[in-house]
């Protein structure tokens, strides 16, 4: 089974940690190819970033060259262009932020999510609205820290468990990391705070391979059903 993971952003960094969580997480004889958009913002951060990598996904998606491949994971947490990447492609499409919410909310009544920035606690809260699962988000909490600041781990691990203590007097009794750059936190940051603590790339990773076994894809009698013939220009006409 080939699972192709595609990063939001241009950071050739940042797909290359995804790429690790998500092969750490999959199975046996899964294997995992990241995608890095060609152009894009560096880092998705606010609705202007969120609309220009979806398009930007979509196009590196669009012109794909590598071995087949039987599912899609979308690792941007709250981040647009799902829905479009599910008319584009014939496989199962698993984004971050659906799976991660779905597992969390099979662990405990309300999940809180923890992300970077504030500003992009309203993309989530709609995203998570979209999926059906915004009603179980106790909270979207912010740790103050850019996508691009999560290299330092310390830091980021000292932000993540002042906002989780934040999520947790909210309510939450799941915690949910959002931000796929966030991957491979969940031990240690779980130990701590004694709750169940959700990877979204980890859970998509399995939630795809789940669908491939299954034989199961995505409906194409409605709302996803296939673009209409047409031309569409992508791009400059020089740029193909």
């Amino acid at each position: 089974m080939r699972i192709v993971v595609t990063n939001c952003n241009t950071t050739r960094e940042m797909t290359e940690e995804i790429v690790r969580g998500a092969r750490a997480a999959a199975g046996p004889g899964t294997t995992v190819t990241g995608l890095t958009p060609k152009w894009g913002p560096e880092s998705a951060e606010g609705w202007l970033d969120s609309y220009l990598s979806a398009a930007a996904v979509l196009d590196v998606l669009r012109t794909y060259q590598g071995p087949p491949y039987d599912a899609v994971v979308l690792a941007g947490f709250g981040e647009h262009g799902r829905e479009g990447v599910r008319e584009l492609v014939d496989v199962p499409v698993v984004d971050i932020t659906e799976a991660a919410a779905h597992l969390a909310c099979l662990l405990g009544r309300r999940y809180g999510v923890v992300t970077t920035l504030e500003r992009s606690r309203g993309q989530i809260e709609d995203s998570l609205e979209t999926a059906g699962v915004g009603r179980n988000c106790a909270a979207v909490v912010g740790t103050g820290l850019g996508v691009l600041d999560l290299g330092d781990d310390e830091r980021t691990e000292a932000a993540f468990l002042a906002a989780a203590e934040r999520a947790r007097a909210a309510g939450a009794e799941v915690l949910v990391l959002g931000c796929a750059g966030m991957t491979g936190m969940r031990r240690a940051v779980g130990e701590k705070l004694g709750l169940p603590v959700v990877d979204g790339v980890a859970a998509a990773v399995r939630l795809a391979e789940s669908l491939v076994a299954l034989g199961l894809t995505t409906s194409r009698a409605g709302s996803y059903a296939k673009p209409l013939p047409k031309r569409r220009m992508w791009g400059p006409p020089s740029a193909g």
